[in-house]
């Protein structure tokens, strides 16, 4: 009989503790992960996930939610890639079947036939299913894993300003996401928690001095640092941003090699 547990974590990263736990219990069996998250749902559905585990999986199988990362995890014991890979697709169409305009991505792999599993790891796979823009289930490598320098947020209005930085800074091994107004920057921070914010003052809605104070006011882990990148030099905003507490003001016209290397010491 399968075995189903659901667990709504109130502990950050209690279930890629847990996660990792089974996974190191297994020792040199396969096991299927799999990642679920539905597009523009605040709710999971994990109720209707386990009844279609209960209806569609052969094997054991266990369920949590977690609410940092707002996706669902499922662990499949002695599962190789190619059932796990199985079962995601029953899950996905048993979902789409059950929930009428439901998109959900997933995110999956089996261990340790892909290598070592590791709390950084499945803490990633949460990731890339949560950001996933790709409607195809998503084959998990671990070369995703690879450290990366860290997340910047990008918030310019003026399109060829986010692609010249956007190619920029991804060469140089950053996450990027970009944002084109302060409403939506305030949004996209959230999701994705960037360790550093680059922005303009003047943005669409919401904008200056104002704006800065919001970010510093989200409800983050960890607070992200911003860099103001803007055609203002009104010596008064100047003087209000660093009062507020940002890291560095560069002004437009900029010189891209000087940029990079004040990015780089927001980093150290």
């Amino acid at each position: 009989m399968a075995n189903t547990v659901t667990l709504e974590r109130q502990v950050k990263d209690s279930v890629y503790d847990i996660l990792d736990e089974q996974l190191k219990g297994m020792a040199n069996e396969n096991s299927g992960v799999v990642f679920v998250h539905c597009m523009d749902r605040d709710q999971q559905p994990d109720a209707e996930l386990q009844d279609i585990l209960t209806r569609t999986c052969e094997t054991e199988y266990q369920v949590w939610k977690d609410t940092q990362s707002n996706t669902i995890a499922v662990f499949l014991p002695f599962m190789s890639l190619n059932r796990t890979h199985y079962q995601a697709l029953l899950i996905k169409q048993s979902l789409m079947q059950v929930l009428p305009g439901v998109d959900p991505r997933l995110t999956i792999a089996s261990f340790p036939e892909m290598g070592k599993a590791s709390k950084h790891m499945l803490k990633s796979m949460a990731e890339s299913a949560r950001l996933s823009t790709d409607a195809d289930i998503k084959l998990y490598t671990p070369n995703e894993t690879a450290v990366r320098p860290g997340k910047i947020l990008i918030v310019d209005q003026e399109k060829s300003t986010r692609e010249f930085l956007q190619i920029r800074l991804a060469l140089q091994g950053y996450d990027i996401y970009e944002a084109v107004d302060g409403l939506s920057a305030l949004d996209m921070a959230v999701k994705v928690e960037p360790d550093l914010i680059l922005t303009e003052l003047n943005l669409y809605g919401m904008s200056g001095v104002p704006f800065i104070h919001q970010i510093q006011n989200l409800d983050l882990k960890q607070q992200p640092k911003v860099i103001v990148l803007t055609d203002q030099r009104v010596e008064q905003t100047i003087t209000q941003c660093f009062e507020k507490g940002v890291e560095d003001y560069v002004t437009k016209p900029f010189s891209p090699v000087e940029l990079d290397a004040r990015i780089r010491r927001c980093f150290q």
